[in-house]
């Protein structure tokens, strides 16, 4: 790119940059803040408009940053369309002649769009504390670690947990433990939450166009253009399938048979590219061989209940199912290891810290008699293969303590576990 016109789109990003307006807090900025201890490039990855940008402006602020002691680039401007790697040494020599800070910060959104960022960020990693949004997981790649010598920070941002659902609403939740009134508005809103989902943009009325919009992005941009034409169709079948079939098994062999891709290589890299967009999430079957975990079919969850709801075939309603992908979510949110379990019976969740297997969580719409013994059952049958004394079942709007042979079961709403 010319030099002139490098420049004037660095000066006017600058000026959005620096806009100031309301933003909903992000659980996730007190813990990227933490990351700047370490002295290390810090990347931030997460699907398209789960509010990346938005968390750099709320880093900025907090840091308390004052003119040219901060930069910010996003690379997904379309007057970047022609930068290339030779342009990145012209941001360094813009810094030095517009008098920035020495050690300024950088704060650089989708940088995945240009090639050989990497080994930019590695020459320059030591000179400036830098902050990187992406919305593609390769960025957490052993190749991306390779160049950057191991030596960065990855955090992953996802859709509004339920807390930042209600602040963005202005929905206050300090008593609610104590408040009835304040509880049946927080069952409401749960309920639209589920359904809206939490993309930042989907709210009310605009979901019916953010949402449908969001999806044939990530589908056409982030997975369609790294394979030829004719993928576009069965691309776009095996996405709804699984929009329509979320928290079920699925296998690699199934997906060939819905979409016709009969070569198993190219269905795996198909179902990678939906995982490196963030689109979708598999877990495996828990095994303590590895090679079994690999050969069991997976369950699929999608990074946001909007998307299920609004862009997914549903044929019923089944409520049970959005609510599960919201527990996955939350799991997610706090970075736990999951997977599910199945034996003589099946539990949802169980997580694993280290070698050993610390919970166990069971997610169903309500718990009654038709079932009770299945819920209860394959809770139970997972505390005793993991020893474990409690375990949980989240459902819509349950409360109960059931004791079992010395198990406890804990029966909770999934909308007070989000917020407890």
């Amino acid at each position: 790119m010319e030099r002139e016109d490098l420049y004037y789109v660095f000066l006017d990003q600058q000026k959005e940059f620096n806009q100031e307006n309301t933003y909903v807090r992000r659980e996730l900025t007190s813990q990227v803040l933490s990351l700047l201890q370490f002295y290390l490039p810090i990347i931030i990855t997460g699907v398209r408009r789960a509010g990346k940008s938005t968390l750099l402006k709320l880093v900025k602020k907090e840091l308390q940053l004052k003119e040219k002691e901060w930069f910010y680039l996003n690379f997904n401007d379309e007057r970047f369309l022609h930068f290339s790697v030779d342009d990145f040494q012209k941001i360094l020599d813009f810094l030095q002649e517009k008098n920035y800070a020495e050690r300024c910060y950088l704060f650089i959104d989708e940088i995945q769009e240009v090639s050989y960022w990497e080994k930019w960020i590695d020459r320059i990693k030591d000179k400036h504390p830098i902050f990187i949004t992406g919305s593609n997981s390769k960025m957490l790649s052993k190749e991306v670690s390779t160049i950057l010598t191991g030596r960065s920070l990855s955090k992953s941002l996802y859709p509004f947990s339920f807390h930042e659902f209600l602040s963005a609403k202005q929905i206050d939740t300090s008593d609610w433990e104590n408040s009835s009134k304040i509880q049946a508005i927080l069952r409401k809103e749960f309920s639209g939450y589920l359904t809206q989902g939490g993309i930042p943009l989907a709210r009310d009325d605009m979901e019916r166009r953010v949402l449908p919009e969001l999806y044939e992005n990530i589908i056409y941009r982030d997975i369609i253009k790294k394979f030829n034409k004719n993928m576009e169709k069965p691309v776009k079948e095996i996405s709804l399938f699984l929009l329509s079939n979320i928290s079920r098994e699925a296998s690699l062999r199934s997906f060939s048979a819905i979409s016709g891709i009969t070569n198993l290589a190219t269905m795996k890299s198909v179902i990678d590219s939906f995982e490196n967009a963030f689109l979708f999430f598999f877990i495996s079957k828990f095994d303590f061989s590895v090679k079994k975990q690999l050969l069991n079919p997976r369950k699929v969850y999608c990074v946001d209940t909007g998307l299920i709801t609004k862009v997914g075939f549903k044929l019923s309603e089944d409520k049970g199912r959005i609510l599960e992908n919201a527990v996955f979510l939350e799991l997610k949110r706090k970075e736990k290891e999951i997977y599910y379990f199945s034996d003589k019976k099946e539990c949802d969740f169980i997580i694993r810290q280290g070698a050993k297997i610390t919970e166990a969580i069971q997610v169903c719409h309500e718990v009654n008699r038709e079932n009770e013994d299945r819920e209860v059952n394959g809770l139970l049958c997972a505390l005793e293969k993991f020893k474990l004394n409690e375990g949980t079942i989240l459902t819509s709007d349950q409360t109960k303590t059931i004791k079992i042979d010395h198990k406890k079961i804990k029966i909770i709403p999934v909308w007070k576990w989000l917020l407890s």
